[in-house]
């Protein structure tokens, strides 16, 4: 295994032992109203949604966790597995590994399972030129996607990642040009990586002609956190130093979500821990929530762990959708969310 293999084995390690998310957590910023006289019965409420045009049975998708090195075939297999079984959407890690011709098991072991909504995944950094590397061209593109048998390709934006990471890719000019260019002729998820979306961007986003945006806001896993581990490994001091300082960078997931939405589908990733959130995000204006590091133990064990837990993310999101008598998603996304706290100075 050489270079980008097991800089993914690092990252599983860390986000797994070490602590990489930000104390606050800012769904609680955001207070849904309660309907103490719902009218509806519990049984039949309707948690279906359509996502970039695939029909889920929940507005739900793990987002991209893994890939490219040999452990990570069992968690990407895991994770098929049960959303397959739920009926719900999963994204894989950078396939950058293997587009370089390292381990691609790892991604193809998706397609053995019948997930609804399946995303690819290629960082925005390798659609240009990086010091001595080229870009990746359009074969590599659709090679990513046939990997994995995807419905639609995410760009994952992971600059605040690059800049703290030892190795990292820090030329973006160019970027929106590509991205642009990417998405003729296929279905693009623009996704952050844990910093969020601001409103300008996810303008310019929408001009480029992407399909949906993620925000993956702050909140959840923090990559600056993450390198900044593997900088201190390393001995990389000036490199510890920024994943130190940017530790908690970026927008705050709930209001990303709301400043994202701007005419095209949003996905709210950054620290969704349970259905409520995913309620609370609905209501803000997602089409649907994500998480990833939420499953990330229960993948290394099995399938049926990764199921359980995800079950119980989707009885809570059941439970508010009752207790603000929402019959369907698109009544939920019309409850009424009150915004407090840190969330409410951002906005």
């Amino acid at each position: 295994m050489t270079g980008i293999g097991n800089r993914k084995e690092d990252h599983i390690n860390i986000c797994m032992n070490e602590s990489i998310t930000p104390e606050h957590c800012y769904w609680d910023d955001v207070k849904l109203v309660h309907e103490a006289l719902p009218e509806l019965d519990m049984e039949d409420i309707d948690t279906g949604a359509r996502v970039l045009g695939k029909r889920l049975s929940y507005p739900f998708i793990v987002t991209a966790i893994t890939g490219g090195f040999p452990g990570a075939e069992r968690i990407n297999g895991n994770i098929a597995e049960a959303c397959s079984r739920l009926g719900i959407g999963m994204g894989v890690g950078s396939q950058r590994a293997s587009l370089e011709g390292e381990e691609r098991r790892s991604f193809e072991v998706v397609k053995e399972h019948d997930v609804p909504l399946v995303l690819a995944n290629v960082g925005a950094p390798q659609l240009i030129p990086q010091q001595g590397k080229p870009a990746f061209d359009e074969g590599m593109l659709d090679d990513a996607m046939e990997m994995v048998g995807a419905d639609a390709l995410a760009v994952h934006l992971n600059f605040l990642q690059e800049v703290v990471q030892p190795e990292g890719d820090t030329r973006s000019a160019g970027c929106y040009d590509r991205i642009r260019e990417v998405c003729r002729g296929r279905k693009v998820v623009a996704k952050e990586t844990g910093a969020g979306i601001s409103r300008s961007t996810a303008e310019r986003l929408r001009g480029a002609g992407v399909a949906a945006i993620d925000v993956a806001g702050m909140g959840g896993t923090s990559f600056s956190a993450v390198e900044l581990h593997r900088a201190r490994s390393v001995g990389d001091g000036a490199r510890e130093s920024i994943g130190s300082s940017f530790f908690d960078w970026g927008i705050p997931a709930p209001v990303s979500v709301a400043w994202a939405d701007v005419g095209v589908p949003v996905i709210a990733s950054g620290g969704v821990r349970n259905g409520l959130h995913v309620a609370k995000a609905l209501s803000l204006g997602a089409c649907c929530a994500g998480a990833a590091n939420l499953v990330l133990r229960e993948a290394t064990e099995s399938a049926d762990a990764v199921e359980e837990r995800l079950m119980r993310v989707m009885s809570e999101l059941k439970a508010a959708m009752m207790l603000t008598g929402a019959k369907d998603i698109e009544q939920m996304s019309s409850r009424r969310s009150v915004i407090t706290g840190k969330c409410k100075e951002w906005m």
